[in-house]
């Protein structure tokens, strides 16, 4: 099917299935005020949603975490399922988000309010087949963000100024350390390989809780690669076998430059290669 010019491509807006172009919302909608709310974004193979439960199950904790009530527990599926229907393309990335709604500017939950709902999807924008073979390159940085990453919402302004420093820098992704430890990237988790096997930070409060975090430890375990999750030191991550970034659109890619230095062998590592085929045979 050809693809739609951006303005024609259809877009789900509290309740109607419109043109992006027609799609408005209030500017004091609190999403644009306050940047509260909560998103997800679910990766769509051949038009079939990637782990949607698991998806789900991530944006309840997420609007349960900033004390909004989920308007669509029981409607979620469905409403994806015909926002993917009605895009010209297979393979796609839906973006959901959901603010607190339209209401006079003040701190304080408004009462009686009605929460935005908005859905997109576009084309699902994986790496490369030279990013795949040869790697990319990251720079690190001290994690200055706040103490409740685990929940995704709008407010990203902490990880969009860490992902504006990697592309200041020519990298991919800004790779981050509190009190002297791993947590994660600016829109990615990492996990790092030791021994032979994989290690990867707990989903506690200072990193967000991935599905592919999740789905590559499964298939890690699954090719009988030994995967264990716990603290992981700077000193630790350093000085790995090999680094990895994992997201929804990042799948899993392996990190061979490191603040301008050869990490690793400077190449995509064995255990790497081994988690990413069959990582590609799951999906």
């Amino acid at each position: 099917m050809t693809e739609l010019p951006d303005g024609d491509r259809i877009v789900y807006l509290n309740g109607e299935f419109t043109p992006l172009r027609d799609a408005k919302v209030s500017v004091l909608d609190r999403g644009f005020v306050y940047g509260d709310g909560a998103y997800e974004v679910v990766p769509v193979y051949r038009r079939k949603p990637f782990r949607i439960a698991e998806h789900l199950a991530r944006l309840a904790h997420s609007l349960g975490g900033i004390r909004l009530a989920d308007p669509h527990p029981e409607r979620w599926a469905g409403l994806i399922a015909e926002l993917v229907a009605r895009q010209p393309f297979d393979d796609q990335s839906v973006y959901l988000q959901v603010t607190r709604g339209v209401a006079r500017r003040d701190h304080a939950f408004p009462a009686n309010v009605t929460p935005t709902v908005f859905m997109m999807s576009n084309p699902l924008a994986l790496p490369t087949r030279e990013q795949v073979e040869r790697g990319v390159r990251v720079i690190t940085a001290q994690d200055t963000r706040w103490l409740h990453c685990d929940l995704k919402v709008t407010s990203l302004v902490g990880n969009v100024l860490m992902r504006q420093l990697a592309v200041d820098h020519g990298a991919v992704e800004t790779v981050m350390f509190r009190n002297g430890y791993l947590t994660e990237a600016s829109a990615s988790n990492v996990l790092i390989v030791r021994d032979g096997g994989i290690v990867a930070p707990p989903k506690d409060n200072l990193i967000l809780p991935g599905i592919t975090y999740d789905a590559t430890f499964q298939v890690a375990k699954a090719a009988g690669v030994p995967a264990e999750i716990r603290a992981v030191s700077h000193a630790e991550a350093m000085g790995a076998d090999e680094m990895w970034l994992s997201s929804s659109t990042k799948e899993v890619l392996a990190v061979t430059t490191v603040d301008d230095a050869p990490f690793g062998n400077g190449t995509p590592g064995p255990v790497f290669r081994r988690v990413w085929e069959a990582f590609q045979a799951m999906k």
